[in-house]
């Protein structure tokens, strides 16, 4: 039987979601979690990879299990696991659906804080910046969907069989004082490190320093940036993950705080 498991995690203390030996990662965690509360190896597939040190307010895995459970996996795995993992629902599916190849939609959320604040350390990216130019970086945001080929701004282009990403929608928004940045972006696949690349690039934007014409030129072009900084990655999360038979609701009181401000402060750039 395969179930889907959707999950949550703050991605601080992870070197990333996938995977590998030496190092702490999501998935090994929860992998060692099921195997001793269900008593048998499993194995997980997720719905992609994010980074060292980046989050998730949505994320899906996927796993098949021989013989099916008699008491209630989810709390006791919610138990075992650390608490920076949470485990939201498990589905039965019909059939052998994909975590990772059937998602049509991904979307991202990064947040940004201008002063020190303790309260989104970790929870956000800290940059001491002001006066940026909020309308320059918005237009460079409303371009992303008129283009497909993302090979500019991938720190690895040459490992993926094609660079196309069909970006729905990018948009950036802004508290009412100008203290907090949240950049969100959606898109049927997104190339390695390249939100925060992207988000790097606005940056430099609303600082003065790159044009907009100079972004859509690494576009039109497929020219990589002769320096690239891609921005912090405590600020970066994975908020939701769309399949065609499948479309829950985040559960956004993972990230509360932040959440707060999203649905009390934002507005429109």
């Amino acid at each position: 039987m395969r179930y889907f498991v959707h999950i949550g995690y703050n991605g601080l203390k992870y070197n990333g979601w996938q995977k590998q030996p030496g190092v702490m990662n999501v998935q090994g965690v929860i992998e060692q979690a099921l195997s001793q509360v269900l008593k048998t190896p499993i194995f997980i597939n997720g719905c992609g990879r994010t980074d060292a040190r980046v989050h998730a307010s949505q994320f899906f895995f996927h796993m098949d299990v021989e013989q099916p459970w008699d008491f209630d996996l989810m709390f006791r795995m919610n138990k075992v696991l650390p608490g920076n993992i949470a485990i939201f629902d498990i589905i039965p599916m019909d059939g052998l659906q994909h975590a990772r190849f059937d998602a049509v939609q991904r979307s991202y959320d990064y947040f940004i804080h201008t002063y020190k604040n303790p309260f989104l350390n970790g929870l956000s990216s800290f940059y001491l910046l002001d006066k940026l130019d909020f309308d320059k970086m918005q237009q460079a945001a409303a371009i992303l969907p008129n283009y497909k080929d993302y090979r500019a701004f991938c720190t690895s282009p040459d490992k993926y069989e094609h660079t196309l990403c069909y970006v729905k929608s990018a948009s950036l928004s802004v508290d009412e004082n100008g203290d907090h940045l949240r950049f969100q972006i959606s898109s049927n696949r997104f190339l390695s490190k390249m939100i925060r690349i992207i988000m790097g690039q606005l940056l430099k934007i609303g600082k003065g320093v790159l044009s907009v014409e100079e972004f859509e030129s690494y576009l039109i072009n497929n020219k990589t940036p002769d320096l690239i900084t891609p921005a912090h990655p405590e600020g970066l999360y994975l908020s939701k993950v769309t399949y065609p038979y499948l479309n829950l609701p985040p559960r956004q009181q993972f990230s509360s705080v932040l959440q707060m401000q999203a649905d009390l402060c934002w507005k429109q750039v």
